[in-house]
């Protein structure tokens, strides 16, 4: 490896950007040493599904402009456009036949004025279903840690991607977890940002969706938050970046260790968040158990599956139009054929009483943080799971769908309730492997999310522990 993808290899954004802003390297410099980089660890990891280095040097050479001008990066292979590339979303249909893209998503469009450069797509699970990065399309995303586990997903191709040192930070997309568990079984930084103003409804699986990012810290986070919610014009210098160091106060937190049920978690992500409820408390916060009762309700169960169900149909549908043809069921995979065929079964009356009792959850949920100002929790109730544990499984479709359910029940609620939730690397497994705690906030509340979460990187840092390859 070259002296420059060596030196680089565990910078985070902004350091990188410190070494362009300087002089001290130029933009192609930084990106030819991630791609060097890309080209050692993925084929060991298969993070990269397509690589777009010619585009990335050439937007190098254009000297890009803005506070992460030429720091490589790369955007999530799943409902992302970025102009000039095609997304497959993990699919195999569309692996063969998408076209690219004529314009870039606003959240793209955002990254790029910010100056990062895009080298490739990550992998994700076809259609960003399940909380693994493995499909059909493009095969088994390893885990930098081990690789016989699963980074986590969907976004597992982006956390593999940063926690090996491809790259300093990846785009990721979140609908139930899928920036913040990825994030925790990589030891990264991953947020899930409220859903934006103006969309408080959720209407269909699509409303669950808000992307972002995973990264090494808290401050590349609050950066990438300001340059996603502050284009339109926001002062810089009252952003979340800027007011990282501000104190929080003293806040109320509560803490749920154990599923809403009461049943044991694995003993790892159970420590994960009772040590980081001590360390809140030598911070001076105050932490008891507690948690909203309504996230035990599990006759809300069926109401929230028919927003999977008619999604999937939606989706299907689109993949329809790329194709233009129907999609057949040698087109998708297991989960995805049944999910999608699940929606004929879901009437008009269905989908209004989903809409109605999601909105319900959301007010009972929400009403929690009058007294609260965080719920700190595991990010996942188990480690990383081994590589496979979620595949597709012809014999019996919706068994991955149940799994994850087991391994991630901490995260979606806050995709159904728009509040913002991070995960953070504060733990580790006996063994070393990561593991993350998630804090959840009240809607709009991602400046205390941010303060608390540099509060607790400060006291325990987490950037020197690092996969090897």
């Amino acid at each position: 490896m070259s002296t420059l993808a060596e030196q680089t290899r565990w910078y985070d954004a902004t350091d990188q950007a410190a070494l362009v802003a300087s002089g001290e390297v130029k933009p192609g410099e930084l990106v030819e040493a991630a791609i060097e980089r890309i080209e050692q660890f993925d084929p060991v990891l298969g993070a990269v599904t397509l690589r777009y280095f010619e585009e990335a040097r050439a937007a190098a050479a254009a000297g890009p402009s803005g506070p992460l001008a030429g720091v490589p990066f790369l955007v999530k292979d799943l409902l992302t456009d970025v102009a000039g590339q095609i997304c497959t979303n993990a699919n195999v249909a569309l692996k063969e036949h998408a076209r690219p893209a004529g314009a870039d998503s606003l959240l793209v469009a955002r990254f790029r004025a910010a100056g990062l450069v895009f080298a490739g797509r990550t992998a994700s699970s076809e259609f960003g279903t399940v909380p693994a990065a493995e499909s059909t399309a493009w095969g088994a995303t390893r885990n930098p840690w081990d690789t016989a586990l699963s980074p986590g997903g969907s976004s597992g191709g982006s956390a593999a991607a940063v926690a090996a040192g491809m790259v300093p930070a990846a785009h990721g997309t979140d609908a139930a977890g899928s920036v913040r568990i990825p994030a925790s079984c990589c030891g990264l930084v991953g947020l899930k940002p409220s859903r934006p103003s103006g969309q408080a409804a959720v209407a269909s699986v699509h409303d669950l969706i808000v992307d972002l990012a995973v990264t090494r810290s808290v401050r590349d986070t609050a950066l990438l938050l300001d340059i996603a919610r502050g284009a339109e014009g926001a002062d810089p210098a009252d952003g979340h970046l800027a007011r990282l160091g501000a104190e929080p106060g003293r806040l109320r937190v509560g803490l749920l260790d154990t599923r809403v049920d009461g049943t044991a978690v694995h003993p790892d992500c159970a420590e994960a968040a009772r040590s980081t409820a001590r360390l809140l408390e030598s911070l001076g916060h105050h932490v008891e158990p507690g948690f909203p009762a309504v996230l035990g309700d599990t006759t809300l169960d069926r109401l929230f599956a028919a927003f999977w169900s008619t999604g999937m149909a939606e989706v299907l549908g689109d993949v329809a139009r790329q194709l233009g043809r129907e999609v057949t069921e040698a087109d998708v995979e297991p989960l995805n054929w049944t999910l999608g065929a699940l929606a004929a079964d879901v009437t008009a009356e269905d989908r209004q009483a989903a809409r109605e009792g999601v909105a319900g959850f959301a007010r009972s949920v929400v009403s929690w943080w009058d007294d609260h100002d965080l719920l700190l929790t595991p990010t996942q109730a188990e480690p990383p799971l081994p590589s496979g544990t979620l595949a597709s499984d012809p014999a019996d479709p919706m068994a991955p769908l149940r799994r994850s359910g087991q391994f991630a029940p901490f995260t979606p609620f806050a995709n159904f309730t728009g509040q913002p939730a991070i995960s953070l690397p504060l733990h580790t497994t006996p063994d070393g492997l990561p593991i993350g705690v998630q804090l959840v906030a009240a809607p709009g509340r991602e400046d205390l999310l941010l303060r608390v979460a540099a509060q607790l990187e400060t006291a325990a840092p987490w950037q020197h522990r690092r996969p090897t390859l």
